[in-house]
């Protein structure tokens, strides 16, 4: 099976290296933070935000197991306040929108923090840095928050970024999708 979500992962591994900085703008039950922790070594570091304590405390369990919690900022705040912690260029932030893992379903992430976490993350992006984010349109709101951000997308200047959407055709109930912007090198 065909997993949008290890497709975000492997174009991340194409573009950070060891030393680098990156973002997990929702840190969830952890995954992709102990992911972007393992490619950026001793010497990177990984920005980890979320708006849920318990999430935090989830994947700070993940990576103190792993032993890589030495790696990890864990942020508690949302996304959108990414430019507030971060201060110096990433070669990669992950968004894995829409709610926790085994939470609660009525915290999801909404269009407009997105939007503005988005926007964030493609100023602290250096050149041939990524940004992914993994789309869940099969709730209201996360339908609403593709529709916002497949907008805000292509409006994009094509100078500076190159924008790839993806979804999986062939599935009755609307799959995940994922959205890979790409910074160009200057």
């Amino acid at each position: 099976m065909i997993r949008i979500t290890e497709i975000a992962q492997k174009q991340v591994a194409e573009v950070l290296r060891e030393g680098d900085r990156a973002v997990d703008a929702t840190a969830g039950n952890g995954w992709d933070t102990l992911f972007l922790a393992r490619l950026v070594g001793p010497d990177g570091r990984v920005y980890a935000f979320d708006i849920q304590q318990a999430a935090l405390d989830e994947t700070a369990a993940l990576l103190r197991k792993n032993k890589l919690l030495e790696r990890v900022d864990l942020i508690h705040a949302g996304h959108e306040a990414m430019a507030s912690y971060v201060k110096e260029p990433v070669a990669a932030v992950m968004f894995n929108l829409g709610y926790l893992p085994g939470g609660d379903h009525s915290i999801v992430t909404r269009p407009e923090s997105t939007l503005r976490g988005l926007a964030a993350a493609l100023q602290l992006l250096k050149p041939g840095g990524l940004a992914t984010l993994v789309l869940y349109p099969g709730h209201a709101e996360g339908k609403k928050e593709k529709e916002a951000l497949l907008e805000y997308c292509c409006g994009l200047d094509a100078s500076t970024f190159g924008v790839v959407h993806a979804r999986l055709l062939n599935r009755e109930k609307p799959p995940p999708e994922l959205l890979l912007v790409k910074k160009f090198s200057r």
